[in-house]
């Protein structure tokens, strides 16, 4: 036993973020998104479920506890207030007002712990006439401006499922900004709040597309540019097995890999750069993929820089050579596969949580002990409906 309690703590103290301690508000899609990565590099992330529910939709709370409180009771808000306090870091997903409303808002909770770092993470941000409006993913890339880029040149805008809002612009970002205020007080000894847009979150992540737009890059219509799908050497192509290749040879020594691994001569073809001839070429690289499969043309293009690959559905992106060479996908007790950790750290690598998702309330009974509270006040918040532990439920 003594072995085993030294290996949690060695793994523990390599983490980047061991000692840190998040109180997350249970939420939808960013915000647990942003607890599960700081859990992955070490912190103790308690997630603050609502009772009286009896699944939670977090699929993000790898290595989280849980503690279930009844929040429309003054006793479990003053619980929430204490565990507050005494954390490090609070996340909360809650449109504009909400903690406000509890007593529990950045302004109260700082006042009594000045080192606390408070990240707000919402679609609109906290100020602004859109502020407690409520919104998704589309809306947020929408009010970005990115939307209006994205989609074939003869089809509609769409989103790339909820990835660049919710969570590129809303649970990375707001991940990242925690981590700069970590390290900020580690000079001031301060804490302080943290606005997470995840429409200002998706416009940062889209700073190229903004700042390369005197370039040219972007002159032509939407779905006709170099990087939009209007480039040939730059799209997806049907194989023989209806599977798909993606090519991304924009440099001219890239390009002539992809000619020649496709059997084609440059003299036969136009320009690379000859936009008008861009359609024609595209009709000719699609005819010339669709002869192979995509196993064959992974042979072909294996080991040069013609920038094509295999487009790797989910449940075969684990089992990629260089994927399983870099153990790049992990399996946790239940056989789920999901990526790793990125990016690695050389010293002070993740080390995610291999366990099952916390049941709601699992760690309820533990969490209160570790904050403080003696277990016959515990049994009483059990009694009055405060707050539940569903402990011998996990063990079955």
């Amino acid at each position: 036993m003594s072995i085993c309690i030294v290996v949690i703590v060695l793994i523990g103290y390599v983490m980047a973020l061991a000692g840190v301690r998040v109180i997350e508000l249970a939420g939808l899609a960013p915000a647990p998104f942003c607890g599960m990565i700081l859990a992955d590099f070490g912190a103790k992330v308690i997630r603050v479920d609502r009772t009286k529910v009896a699944v939670s939709v977090d699929t993000q709370a790898r290595g989280k506890q849980s503690v279930s409180l009844n929040l429309k009771s003054p006793e479990g808000v003053a619980v929430l207030k204490t565990l507050c306090i005494q954390s490090d870091v609070v996340l909360e997903p809650f449109r504009k007002g909400v903690m406000e409303k509890l007593g529990l808002g950045p302004e109260e909770l700082l006042r009594e712990n000045p080192r606390l770092i408070y990240a707000r993470l919402t679609g609109y941000g906290q100020s602004g006439s859109y502020a407690r409006a409520a919104g998704h993913d589309i809306n947020y890339l929408a009010m970005s401006g990115l939307l209006s880029m994205l989609g074939r040149s003869s089809e509609k805008l769409y989103a790339p499922l909820n990835l660049l809002a919710d969570f590129a612009g809303g649970g990375l970002t707001c991940a990242l900004g925690i981590v700069l205020a970590l390290l900020e007080r580690s000079r001031s000894g301060q804490g302080q709040i943290i606005d997470a847009s995840m429409v200002e979150g998706a416009a940062y992540l889209g700073s190229f597309v903004w700042k390369s737009r005197s370039t040219g890059l972007w002159n032509r219509p939407r779905g006709q540019n170099l990087l939009d799908s209007g480039a040939p050497f730059y799209d997806t192509y049907r194989t023989a097995d209806g599977k798909y290749m993606a090519v991304g040879a924009i440099e001219p020594q890239f390009y002539d890999q992809l000619i020649h691994g496709l059997g084609l001569k440059a003299a036969d073809l136009p320009n690379q750069m000859s936009i008008s001839d861009w359609p024609e070429l595209k009709r000719t690289f699609t005819q010339v993929f669709a002869k192979k499969t995509q196993a064959e043309w992974s042979d072909i293009f294996d080991g040069t820089d013609a920038c094509v690959t295999p487009v790797l559905p989910l449940d075969e992106a684990g089992l990629h050579p260089h994927n399983l060479q870099r153990r790049s996908f992990l399996s946790n007790a239940q056989g789920e596969v999901s990526p790793k950790p990125a990016p690695v750290l050389s010293r002070t690598p993740a080390q995610p949580s291999m366990s099952r998702d916390p049941f709601i309330g699992e760690h309820t009974h533990s969490v209160l002990e570790e904050y403080g509270f003696e277990p016959a006040k515990i049994e009483q918040l059990v009694s009055a409906g405060v707050v539940e532990c569903n402990k011998a439920k996990a063990r079955l």
